[in-house]
């Protein structure tokens, strides 16, 4: 079908706008110039009587951000020398973040409808210019055409990608990584990174590894060859041959233009497995989070796959394994797809979707180095984030209490979950549920398996249990004091964790005093906490493990405290508070009451920590682990 024209106006970006104008009747084309002068002074570098043909609009790129510019047109073909239109202004948008330059080939400046084009890719464009905050300019060339840039026909692909790609040293590649971590997603994903080397280097795309700081410049020329000076990090062509829509929605049977084109953008930015070669046989960053089952990587073509960035816990989208296909695209469903995710490796004609912050795209993406803009506290305003705790539920008063507290101004959105099945250990807790208490006391929530309430919402959290017999409450809280309680159904007992996430760190409150009480036992029931310091700024914080002055028969006598890093090494760990930064603590105000409680005040850079509470001499009781965020 033909495709359909652009509409007048599209939002500017931060790199670049639509220039357009009314026809001149009798003109056979037009000549444009930019200034960032209403006297054109001067003239933007290629836009002096630049020459874009017959048509009434043209994407103008590779601009500054927050520059308010100026254009006139000159149209040609009237048989006399024509006069300059009016001049006419737009402003690209301010602030810092990712820009995305795009450049067009002449298989779209020459098109038809070249304007429907250019505006379906700057639209794609400012979309993911909206979404991340890295200070990095990718440029990627824009072809409409049946062929890849190097002549090799497309046949069946709707779009493809090139791109250029760097190998680096396993262990460098890491540490700039992990170093790189400001969102939630980074720090979970980070904390389950291998222990080891896998293979002997990373292999991240030109823009990926300028998103974690390497100097990994653009390499590629137009035809698709890699060397010094290529000006291009990657090109995306869209297959001319396929039934493509450049507007929306799309009818059933053309494919979304946009769609594919975020597709192809992804994998420039740097998505994509080394299975199905490319890189040999060392890692693509997306291999890092390729799992089979909670506990077990998976990095093979047969079986199944998943990504994951919680140790393989929650299985957020599953990975095609169909060598018709990409490595590092999603397992697709059959058309038409309940899941029509952009990465999805079969698309369907009729249906689309984009990239957002939550999408299993913009999570990959924010765990190989991408920051996601509204995940990231400003400066200053680190915060501590989701917390877990993992301990023995029994009954009674030995069952699993987390307790939280939401201080600021606005309410938030949180998830809370009772986990069991999945959890890679012996004697865990088959059947957990969930309740959520308020300051009051009050259920004001309860779950048992986690599908038979919000399934659609938890699914698109990313943070679905793996298990349907594990709970979860999804709700906007207001500031306060809440308490979750994970016990086993018809009285089951066995390990079990308790977690919260803050889905939302842009409003103004945040999650502080979080807490954890339930029963210590020896060896692998123990009490395991864990917390993330979430943003960009080391921040105070203070862990206590409470026991004899809890007002509950069998607490613990003598609690003992260690608190570890993201990668276990233990930091500090303390018996009885009082033998160790004695004054510190008492200076916080919250100092334990008990002399044979444990504390420890350490100042913590944005990452995972871990404590645990054991009993000294292995003794067992009731006790409560706790981690402040100290102002």
């Amino acid at each position: 079908m033909p495709l359909a024209l652009p509409p007048l106006k599209i939002a500017p970006t931060r790199s670049s706008f639509l220039a357009h104008w009314p026809a001149v009747p009798g003109a056979t084309g037009y000549l444009i110039d930019i200034s960032t002068s209403p006297r054109f002074d001067t003239y933007v570098p290629g836009y002096d009587q630049l020459d874009v043909g017959k048509v009434t609009s043209r994407i103008i790129t590779h601009l500054r951000p927050g520059t308010r510019y100026y254009y006139r047109i000159v149209p040609y073909g009237l048989g006399a020398a024509a006069a300059s239109s009016e001049v006419m202004t737009e402003a690209t948008t301010t602030g810092g973040g990712l820009v995305i330059d795009p450049t067009f080939d002449s298989s779209i400046t020459s098109n038809a409808n070249a304007a429907a084009i250019e505006s379906t890719i700057n639209a794609a464009i400012a979309l993911y210019q909206s979404l991340f905050a890295d200070p990095i300019t990718v440029e990627i060339l824009y072809r409409y055409a049946t062929t890849r840039p190097d002549g090799t026909p497309i046949q069946d692909s709707v779009a493809v990608s090139d791109f250029v790609v760097y190998s680096i040293p396993w262990s460098t590649y890491l540490s700039s990584l992990e170093a790189d971590a400001k969102t939630t997603n980074d720090a979970s994903a980070n904390a389950n990174l291998p222990t080891l080397p896998v293979t002997n280097d990373l292999v991240p795309s030109g823009a990926g590894g300028r998103a974690i700081g390497f100097d990994t410049p653009p390499a590629m020329f137009a035809n698709g060859s890699v060397g010094d000076g290529g000006p291009y990090d990657g090109i995306v062509t869209l297959n001319s041959a396929d039934a493509i829509q450049f507007t929306r929605p799309p009818a059933a049977g053309n494919y979304d233009a946009r769609r594919f084109t975020e597709h192809e953008i992804d994998e420039v930015l740097g998505l994509g497995s080394y299975l199905g070669g490319g890189s040999g046989s060392d890692f693509r960053p997306q291999d890092l989070f390729s799992w089979s089952a909670p506990g077990t990587r998976s990095h093979s073509a047969v079986g199944t796959r998943y990504f994951s960035i919680d140790n393989g816990n929650t299985d957020i989208v599953g990975f095609n394994q169909d060598s018709n296909g990409d490595f590092g695209d999603w397992l697709s469903e059959p058309c038409p797809q309940t899941h029509p995710y952009v990465q999805n490796a079969f698309g369907c004609a009729g249906q689309l979707s984009d990239i957002s912050a939550t999408s299993p795209e913009g999570i990959n993406l924010d765990v190989v180095g991408y920051d996601l803009s509204a995940a990231i506290p400003p400066p200053g305003a680190s915060v501590l984030g989701n917390v877990s705790t993992r301990v023995l539920v029994q009954t009674g008063d030995e069952v699993l209490i987390g307790g939280f507290i939401i201080s600021g101004t606005q309410p938030k959105q949180v998830i809370v979950r009772g986990i069991g099945p999945s959890i890679s250990l012996p004697g865990v807790l088959a059947d957990p549920m969930l309740e959520l208490h308020d300051s009051s006391g009050a259920i004001i929530a309860t779950n048992d398996n986690w599908r038979t309430d919000q399934e659609q919402e938890i699914l698109a959290s990313g943070l679905a249990p793996t298990n349907d017999n594990e709970s979860a409450i999804l709700m906007t809280l207001d500031p306060g004091a809440y308490t979750a309680i994970v016990s086993g159904a018809n009285g089951g007992t066995g390990i079990a964790l308790v977690e919260v996430y803050d889905l939302d760190q842009t409003v103004d409150s945040k999650l502080g005093n979080i807490s954890t009480r339930g029963i210590v036992q020896t060896q692998d029931n123990v009490l395991i906490g864990g917390f993330i310091v979430l943003g960009q700024d080391p921040i105070s914080v203070l862990v206590r493990a409470l026991g004899p002055s809890l007002p509950v028969a069998g607490s613990l006598a003598d609690p003992t405290l260690e608190l570890h890093d993201a990668n276990g090494a233990l930091l500090f760990s303390n018996d009885n508070w009082k033998s160790d930064q004695e004054a510190a603590i008492t200076a916080t105000g919250i100092a334990p009451t008990n002399d044979l409680e444990s504390a420890i005040l350490m100042t913590l850079a944005p990452s995972s920590y871990t404590a645990i509470v054991r009993g000294a001499g292995n003794a067992t009781g009731i006790a409560l682990f706790e981690a402040y965020a100290l102002e």
